[in-house]
């Protein structure tokens, strides 16, 4: 479980600070995250969110980037909890975010069978019916970890329903329905 506390990060429409003060609090709440610039090299599931906070968000928004590598349900309930006892702390607004694609390089058909059973499981708030379904399934969700982390912190924040805005597979924009990726954008709250 890896965090970076202190920063920036560029992109093509400039830098964004890292959160110094949240990511001593989150660090301070879960002693399990380890400061780990290695692990955030190659790791771009991040990537893609920063530039729409930079283009969406206002122009001093800071960030906590946390990479999962651990799979263990122990390990990301601890970090939910840790992470919504931080969230609910604080005196501004904290807008958590879970970054993932669905299952990969299956058919279009299996690929939606498989991200409708965990798109359900995200749905209904249950972080370990997610962490089960994936690993019981075999969906190659990559995220699911984070998911799941989030969705124990959104639950301990009070979160009541999720809303899927879209899905869609790699195929829905190249025609190619044979080995496609699943994405879906969901809204907790």
């Amino acid at each position: 479980m890896a965090i970076l506390s202190q920063g920036s990060w560029r992109t093509p429409l400039g830098d964004a600070a890292i959160d110094a003060e949240l990511a001593a609090e989150l660090m301070q709440a879960c002693p399990r995250l380890r400061e780990d610039a290695v692990a955030h090299e190659r790791e771009h599931s991040l990537e893609v969110q920063i530039p729409f906070l930079q283009r969406l968000a206002p122009a001093d928004f800071r960030f906590v980037p946390v990479v999962l590598g651990a799979d263990r349900y122990g390990l990301l309930e601890e970090l939910g909890h840790a992470l919504a006892k931080v969230v609910a702390a604080q005196s501004e607004r904290v807008l958590v975010i879970a970054s993932t694609d669905m299952n990969h390089y299956e058919s279009d058909a299996l690929t939606r069978a498989k991200d409708e059973m965990a798109i359900a499981r995200i749905l209904a708030l249950d972080p370990r019916g997610l962490y089960d379904t994936v690993r019981g399934a075999g969906i190659t969700m990559c995220g699911y970890a984070a998911t799941a982390a989030m969705l124990v912190a959104m639950r301990d924040l009070g979160a009541e329903k999720a809303e899927l805005v879209r899905y869609a597979t790699s195929g829905d924009v190249t025609g190619e329905r044979d080995e496609v990726v699943g994405y879906a954008g969901l809204i907790v709250r």
